[in-house]
C-alpha cells in the first residue's frame, strides 16, 4: 500500500505537467532553483567542514532549527501549496493507518522541497568529513531531522483539514503570511542590534535551541566533533522522543480528519443579513459601492494592501528610531504614500471580479454608477486613513504648520488617483489571481502587461499630480507658508474634479465596451 501512495503522488505529479506547459515551465525552473541553492549549500557545508567545529555546530543549528520551523509553518500560512495526497481525499478508502503515515510521509519527499531538504541534510552530515565519528552519527540524525519536517508540515495539515475548507481561515492566514514579509527589515535590524549587543549572542542562541526538538538532531554532530557524547546521546533522544510525539499527534489528526471529513462552514450562515447592501442606497451606485466594499474586507486580495499600510508605518518609524532620530522627519510623507497607494488599489477591480462582472451587465448598471460605486467603496476607508496619515505625522513630530501641504497632497493624490484607477480599470485590464487564489500568485504570461499597466499608471498619476507638486514644492523650499493653503484648496478642489472627470470617462468606456471587458477578465479562468 505505501507503494501504491508513491506511485499515486508520482501519476498526479505527472499528469499536472500534462495540464499547461507552463507547469513544464514552472517546473524546470523550479528545479534549476533548487539545483543552484543545493549546490550553494553544499559548496557552503564543505568549507564550514574545514572550519572551527563550534562555529560550524552554531551555523548548523540555526539553520536546521529554521528549517524544521518553516516546514512547520508554510502548510498554515499558504494552504494548498501541496495537497496532491491531502488526507480529506482518502475519507472513502480503508487504508491501514501505519501504511497510510508512511505512505504519506515517505510522498512528501517527492517534490523540489522535499529532495532539496533530504539531500542538504546529508550533505550537512557529511560536511563533517574531517571527524569520521560526527559522520556516522550526523547520518541517522538526519534522517530523523528530515523525517521530523515531513511529519510537523504533514501534522499541520491533518490539524488543518477542517479549517482549509473555510473561506476566512484561507484569508486570515493569506494576509497574516504578509506581515513578517513586509516587516522584515525591522526584523533583521533587531537581530543586528541584538548580535552587536552580544559578542556571543549566535552562539548562546544555538546553545539553547540545540536542547530544543528543533536544534536538537542538528546539533548530534557538532556534539560528536567536539568531544562531548554524552550531550549527543541526550539530544539524540530528545530528537527520536520529538518524531514519536508529532507522528502520534498526526496520527490522532489524521483518524480525526477521516472520521470527520472537512465541512463547508458557509453553509451554517444565517440567511436575512445584507451586510453593507443594508448601509447603502438602494440605487446601481449604492449596490456596486456595498458589494466593492465587501471585497475590501472580505478578499485578501484587496485586504493585501490594507495590512501593508500600518506595516509601512512601522517601518518609518522603526528606521529613525534604530538611528537615534526617534519618530523621524520622513513620516511626513506618510499621508502621500497611504493616499497613493489606496488610489492604486482599485486600478484592478474590474479584472479582480472575473466572471462576477456578468453581474453588472445583465443588470444593466451603467458605467457611471459601477465606476462610482467602486471609487465611494475605497473612499470610505482611504479617507480617513489619509486624513490620519497627513494629520498625526507632523503633531507628533512638532510640525502642525505642516499640515495643510500634506493634507492638501495627500487628498488630491487620493481624490486624482481615484479617478484615473476608474479609467484605467476599464480600459486596461490584465490577468490576475483568481477569486479563493493566493493573493501573491502571478498568472503565467501576464508579468509583461501587468508590469506596463502600472508604469502607465504611475506616469500618467504623475503628470496629473504636478499642479498639485508645484505649490507643495514651493512651500517646501521657503517660498511662503500660505502656499500650503492653497496646496489644501487645490487638492480639494483639483483632486475633486480630476476624480468626477475619471469617474464619468471611465464610465463612457465601460459603456462601450463592456462585453469586451467581460471576455478579457474571464480569459483567465
Amino acid at each position: 500500500m505505501v507503494a501504491y501512495l508513491l506511485k499515486l503522488k508520482l501519476i498526479l505529479l505527472r499528469n499536472s505537467l500534462r495540464r499547461s506547459p507552463w507547469q513544464i515551465v514552472g517546473i524546470v525552473f523550479g528545479a534549476l532553483y533548487g539545483i543552484g541553492i543545493l549546490t550553494l549549500l553544499i559548496g557552503a557545508l564543505f568549507f564550514l567542514g574545514m572550519s572551527d567545529p563550534a562555529l560550524a555546530r552554531t551555523v548548523v543549528i540555526l539553520a536546521g532549527s529554521a528549517l524544521l520551523l518553516g516546514w512547520g509553518l508554510v502548510p498554515l500560512l499558504a494552504t494548498g501549496v501541496d495537497m496532491t495526497l491531502d488526507p480529506a481525499r482518502f475519507v472513502t478508502f480503508a487504508i491501514p493507518m501505519p501504511q497510510m503515515l508512511t505512505g504519506l510521509a515517505l510522498g512528501s519527499l517527492i517534490g523540489i522541497p522535499g529532495l532539496i531538504t533530504l539531500l542538504a541534510s546529508l550533505a550537512q552530515a557529511f560536511s563533517w568529513w574531517a571527524h569520521p565519528a560526527a559522520v556516522l552519527a550526523g547520518i541517522p540524525a538526519a534522517l530523523i531531522a528530515v523525517m521530523s519536517c515531513v511529519v510537523l508540515a504533514r501534522m499541520t495539515v491533518a490539524a488543518t483539514t477542517s479549517l482549509a475548507s473555510s473561506r476566512r481561515f484561507k484569508d486570515v492566514a493569506g494576509l497574516i503570511a504578509i506581515v513578517p514579509l513586509v516587516l522584515i527589515g525591522p526584523i533583521f535590524g533587531t537581530m543586528a542590534t541584538a548580535f552587536s549587543a552580544s559578542g556571543n549572542f549566535l552562539a548562546d542562541l544555538a546553545d539553547g535551541l540545540a536542547w530544543t526538538p528543533f536544534g536538537a538532531a542538528w546539533a548530534i554532530p557538532g556534539d560528536i566533533a567536539m568531544g562531548n557524547p554524552g550531550a549527543a546521546a541526550a539530544r539524540f533522544v530528545i530528537a527520536a522522543a520529538f518524531l514519536a510525539l508529532i507522528t502520534w499527534a498526526w496520527k490522532v489528526l489524521l483518524a480525526r480528519a477521516l472520521v470527520t471529513p472537512a465541512h463547508n462552514a458557509t453553509a451554517r450562515r444565517g440567511a436575512g443579513k445584507l451586510g453593507f447592501f443594508a448601509r447603502f442606497p438602494a440605487t446601481p451606485t449604492g449596490a456596486v459601492a456595498a458589494r466593492a466594499l465587501t471585497y475590501w474586507i472580505r478578499d485578501p486580495r484587496y485586504g493585501a494592501s490594507l495590512i501593508i499600510i500600518p506595516a509601512l508605518v512601522v517601518v518609518l518609524v522603526f528606521t529613525g528610531i534604530q538611528g537615534g532620530e526617534g519618530i523621524p522627519p520622513v513620516v511626513l510623507g506618510l499621508g502621500p504614500l497611504v493616499a497613493f497607494l489606496l488610489a492604486f488599489g482599485i486600478s484592478a477591480d474590474i479584472s479582480y471580479d472575473n466572471t462576477a462582472f456578468a453581474l453588472h451587465i445583465s443588470t444593466g448598471v451603467s458605467g457611471t454608477a459601477d465606476r462610482a460605486g467602486r471609487a465611494i467603496a475605497c473612499a470610505v476607508f482611504a479617507l480617513p486613513a489619509t486624513l490620519a496619515a497627513a494629520v498625526v505625522p507632523p503633531v507628533l513630530i512638532g510640525q502642525p504648520e505642516a499640515i495643510p501641504v500634506l493634507l492638501g497632497l495627500s487628498l488630491g493624490l487620493l481624490l486624482s488617483g481615484l479617478g484615473l484607477s476608474s479609467v484605467f480599470s476599464a480600459r486596461y485590464t490584465y490577468n490576475v489571481p483568481l477569486p479563493g487564489e493566493n493573493a501573491f500568485k502571478t498568472p503565467p504570461g501576464s508579468t509583461g502587461r501587468t508590469m506596463l499597466v502600472q508604469f502607465l499608471w504611475l506616469a500618467v498619476q504623475f503628470v496629473i499630480a504636478l499642479p498639485l507638486l508645484v505649490p507643495a514644492a514651493l512651500y517646501t523650499f521657503g517660498a511662503g507658508g500660505w502656499w500650503g493653503w492653497v496646496t489644501l484648496v487645490l487638492g480639494v478642489l483639483y483632486g475633486s474634479a480630476a476624480m468626477i472627470a475619471g469617474i464619468r470617462i471611465g464610465g463612457k468606456w465601460l459603456d462601450r465596451r463592456a462585453p469586451e471587458v467581460l471576455l478579457a477578465v474571464s480569459v483567465n479562468k
